[in-house]
């Protein structure tokens, strides 16, 4: 008997298609490699955001390193093999872990797609809203400062009378 009529008998459908997770023809799940990336068509903008933050943050850091390390001051060879050295396998070790974070990690790549619908979802203000609570926001900051001046200089005042401040 053949795969296709055991199905039959067990009363399991058979598409001819393998199921999703199995690799075709063998049934045995799907190897994905270690920096392959976790469902690569969903939370794309989420991603490529994180990723370009992350990695300036990476390129900072490698900078960083190298900075510290241009004051080495031994053997001619060693200095010139560690001062680029260093601060490359820094930011090629960074880079890679960013990478497996947010393309191949499955937790990370889930919260990531999941960021991205509910950024979807946000009812974001109008130009002219955020221009008119800024508006007031600054007039009232203005009015309470002005306030507290007016406050402090009664106390100042106060205080120079019963004789606490000289002045």
């Amino acid at each position: 008997m053949t795969a296709e009529r055991d199905d039959q008998q067990s009363g399991a459908p058979s598409s001819g298609s393998p199921s999703p997770g199995r690799s075709p023809g063998t049934g045995a799940p799907k190897s994905r490699g270690l920096l392959a990336p976790y469902k690569p068509e969903q939370g794309r903008g989420t991603r490529i955001g994180t990723t370009i933050g992350f990695g300036l943050l990476v390129l900072w850091g490698g900078y960083f390193v190298w900075e510290q390390l241009r004051v080495y001051e031994g053997d001619e060879g060693w200095r010139l093999l560690i001062t680029p050295g260093i601060p490359i396998l820094f930011t090629v070790l960074l880079g890679g872990v960013l990478w497996w974070l947010v393309f191949a990690h499955r937790t990370t790549g889930d919260f990531m797609i999941a960021t991205e619908g509910e950024m979807k979802k946000v009812n974001w203000s109008t130009r002219r809203e955020v221009i008119g609570s800024t508006k007031v926001v600054i007039l009232f900051t203005v009015l309470i400062a002005t306030y507290l001046f007016a406050v402090d200089v009664v106390f100042q005042n106060i205080f120079r009378w019963i004789g606490v401040l000289k002045g």
